[in-house]
């Protein structure tokens, strides 16, 4: 069966090859960027995690302990991999969406990214340089931002928060975010030293963006890593530099704001 499902996935990828970019081809790390609950954004990175067949994928959704948990076993079986991650308690959108990522690539080892909810608290609490360790400095968290990048950040968490932090959350807000760039680049950075690469990374397309994203944390610690960034955005709904941008048809989805909203 899994010789099959090989030998499938070498013609789905000789059909997208031609479609992807030389300087993706090339690259040591190809960050797919995505809009969470957009099956569209999904089955892209599908079809390029196919032609591309990484050594690596580094998901932002799973942890580094979840990681491990995906075997050869239980990778081709979508709710028995789904319940070994239990994936429904990590607030991700439907595992059926992502499964097709894991099988794509089916020799690919699996990295864990993820920052979960009582580490962020955590961090919140202690600060992200001691949270992060000795690498901190590496990384460049230990440096703030210059004021207009702080600016804008704080502004964009505003807005992906509908407008309903408190004003003073927002630095640590930004934080966090720093936080999980950075653990994204060193899960990354361990991939592809652990094997070779070239590794994919499945992430958000916030995190993906080159201007202010985890390549910018990955630069740092490995300057020579030939990095290619696509974000799979929505019809324009695209922020902030990449190297390639596909839009995909808006999700029918309900207003994640409306909550937050005043009656009248």
């Amino acid at each position: 069966m899994r010789g099959l499902i090989v030998a499938a996935l070498v013609s789905v990828a000789s059909m997208v090859w031609a479609d992807v970019p030389q300087e993706m081809r090339a690259a040591d790390v190809v960050i797919l960027g995505e809009v969470h609950d957009n099956a569209h954004a999904h089955a892209r990175q599908a079809e390029l995690v196919a032609a591309l067949q990484p050594g690596a994928l580094v998901f932002e959704m799973l942890t580094p302990d979840q990681a491990g948990w995906v075997t050869p076993e239980l990778r081709d079986d979508a709710g028995a991999l789904a319940q070994a991650l239990d994936w429904q308690a990590g607030g991700w959108p439907d595992f059926e969406m992502y499964h097709p990522i894991f099988t794509a690539a089916p020799e690919a080892r699996v990295f864990g990214a993820a920052v979960p909810r009582g580490a962020a608290r955590e961090a919140m609490e202690a600060g992200v340089v001691a949270f992060f360790g000795g690498d901190a400095a590496l990384y460049g968290l230990d440096e703030p931002l210059d004021a207009d990048q702080q600016a804008a950040r704080e502004r964009f968490q505003f807005k992906a928060h509908c407008e309903a932090l408190p004003e003073e959350m927002l630095p640590a807000m930004v934080d966090l975010q720093r936080l999980r760039d950075a653990e994204l680049a060193r899960q990354t950075r361990a991939a592809l030293n652990e094997t070779g690469g070239p590794v994919v990374v499945i992430t958000g397309n916030g995190h993906a963006r080159k201007d202010w994203g985890m390549p910018v944390y990955l630069e740092r610690v490995m300057p020579e890593a030939k990095v290619f960034s696509l974000a799979i955005a929505e019809e324009g709904e695209t922020e902030g530099a990449f190297d390639a941008v596909e839009e995909v048809p808006v999700a029918e989805r309900e207003d994640p704001c409306a909550a937050f909203r005043k009656d009248g």
